[in-house]
């Protein structure tokens, strides 16, 4: 068996123990203040040094993100999937669209909770907040940017991270967006375009799901991501 066969299969195991709810899973729900005034409600999957917010799409919430956060977690990840202002619990502040404001304030909340690295994913609306959180956030404060079929950037130079990824699939209409946005990113940064049409978090429904699970994965570890299907 190849190494990308075993880290496949190694995936698949952990989505098997979470979905059973295997001990030592430490989930709870926390609550934090936004720069404008508002107040962002989060799922905290509370492990490592390493921290990873999760900003769901316009279409899904926190809770989406459950699969995933359990697979990022038993790797030894803290992780928080947020709900944006306007979503389940949370308000907004001053600005009532400032998703950046959720992000930013979900980062410097975990680096005040003694989290060393903090690393961002966001999918689709997540993704822009999450690019434009970087655009604003001090050197250093993000460290990992990943980004599933986010919308236009057209500030994408201005992104601050210590890598940058990109994830579409080929089939997606904003594929011509996301490249424009990534020539226009800094370096050091990736593309990876999938197979199929689903859009951002949509993808992890499709046959592509465990592929991407494992690009993620290995991008926030430093693993060696598995053989694509």
């Amino acid at each position: 068996m190849n190494r990308g066969a075993v880290i496949l299969l190694s995936i698949c195991v952990l989505f098997a123990s979470a979905s059973a709810g295997e001990e030592g899973q430490v989930l709870r729900e926390v609550s934090f203040a936004t720069a404008d005034g508002g107040r962002v409600f989060g799922n905290l999957y509370d492990k490592g040094d390493h921290a990873v917010v999760l900003a769901h799409g316009a279409v899904f919430d926190k809770e989406s993100w459950q699969p995933l956060a359990e697979v990022l977690a038993e790797s030894g990840l803290t992780v928080l999937a947020i709900d944006f202002r306007g979503y389940g619990k949370s308000e907004p502040g001053s600005r009532p669209k400032a998703f950046k404001e959720d992000v930013l304030a979900a980062v410097r909340y975990l680096h005040q909770a003694g989290s060393e690295t903090v690393s961002v994913i966001g999918g689709s609306m997540g993704g822009t907040a999450a690019a434009r959180a970087a655009m604003e956030a001090a050197p250093g404060e993000i460290d990992r940017l990943i980004l599933l079929a986010p919308g236009p950037l057209e500030r994408a130079a201005e992104i601050k991270a210590a890598h940058t990824l990109f994830v579409v699939a080929n089939g997606d209409r904003l594929l011509p967006a996301v490249e424009q946005s990534y020539a226009k990113t800094p370096e050091p940064k990736r593309l990876e375009i999938l197979e199929g049409d689903a859009h951002a978090q949509h993808i992890f429904k499709t046959e592509q799901g465990a592929g991407l699970t494992g690009i993620l994965l290995a991008d926030l570890t430093g693993g060696t991501q598995p053989d694509q299907p």
